[in-house]
């Protein structure tokens, strides 16, 4: 039987290297998510033992491995326009501030998962612009993660019908996907084309990335240390336009990290202007 008992010291010297390559910090006995995330790649590397695995990894002898282990530590599941408010907010507040500036709006979707919130966003935009047509003549949504196989799901945009039970309309469902067999479904190709998805380290510069009228940042810094999420909480201030709005996850804030925003109460929820 293959051996996936986790020593502590195994543990505390894989949660070092992770927070090293990404910026998660597990904390203390954590040995069963890391047991479960990890074990599917023994038998799939034909490795003896977990054991095995974290010293090919550590020591960086399988670069495959070492991208597949950090694959499975970022990969959570999520929800289609989770929350509500903040794609209310969007619709009735951002998009049309922002595009009283006449200029091509730029959104980006940081850690975007499975792809459920970027394509949120761009049901979004297609709400908008069919409800009042003229107003967004150009925005694009960039979505960007760590992981390799979230970002090439994300671009087959193809969901089975668990994923699309949790939190999309069936009118939504309707409206933007269609028939992929076998119990699946495809997001359409006009709202695809709205969204480019491209690999990003929040822990590396976002320069190449531009700069954006509106970032989504929700439900990842929980995952950080202080320090790391002051450091990117800095990094997507620079990466706004002037008064360019960010928007945290439900139970995240920006106190005692970053002084360069101004918090705004929506009713529900809350966004974050640059100052």
């Amino acid at each position: 039987m293959t051996n996936i008992a986790i020593t502590d010291q195994e543990y505390r010297d894989f949660c070092k290297y992770l927070e090293g390559k990404c910026g998660i910090v597990l904390g203390d006995s954590k040995q069963y998510l890391v047991r479960s995330r990890l074990s599917p790649l023994i038998s799939r590397y034909k490795l003896a033992s977990i054991t095995e695995l974290f010293q090919l990894v550590l020591t960086n002898r399988n670069r495959d491995l070492a991208v597949a282990a950090i694959d499975a530590m970022t990969t959570n599941e999520t929800l289609w326009f989770r929350d509500t408010y903040p794609f209310e907010v969007l619709a009735n507040k951002l998009l049309p501030e922002v595009a009283e500036s006449r200029r091509p709006i730029k959104i980006w979707s940081a850690a975007s998962s499975s792809g459920q919130e970027p394509y949120s966003i761009a049901m979004t935009i297609q709400e908008v612009q069919t409800r009042k047509p003229g107003m967004l003549s150009n925005v694009s949504i960039t979505a960007t993660d760590i992981s390799s196989t979230m970002l090439e799901n994300c671009r087959a945009g193809v969901y089975d019908n668990l994923a699309l039970s949790r939190g999309l309309s069936p009118e939504r469902k309707r409206q933007f996907f269609e028939d992929a067999g076998e119990g699946r479904m495809k997001v359409k190709d006009p709202l695809k084309r709205m969204v480019t998805f491209k690999p990003q380290n929040l822990m590396d510069s976002y320069s190449m990335l531009g700069k954006f009228d509106i970032i989504f940042c929700r439900n990842v810094l929980i995952y950080f240390s202080p320090e790391m999420k002051s450091q990117v909480l800095n990094q997507m201030a620079g990466s706004l336009n002037p008064g360019g709005y960010l928007l945290l996850g439900a139970s995240e804030s920006l106190t005692g990290l970053t002084d360069r925003f101004e918090m705004i109460r929506c009713n529900p929820g809350i966004i974050y202007k640059l100052k």
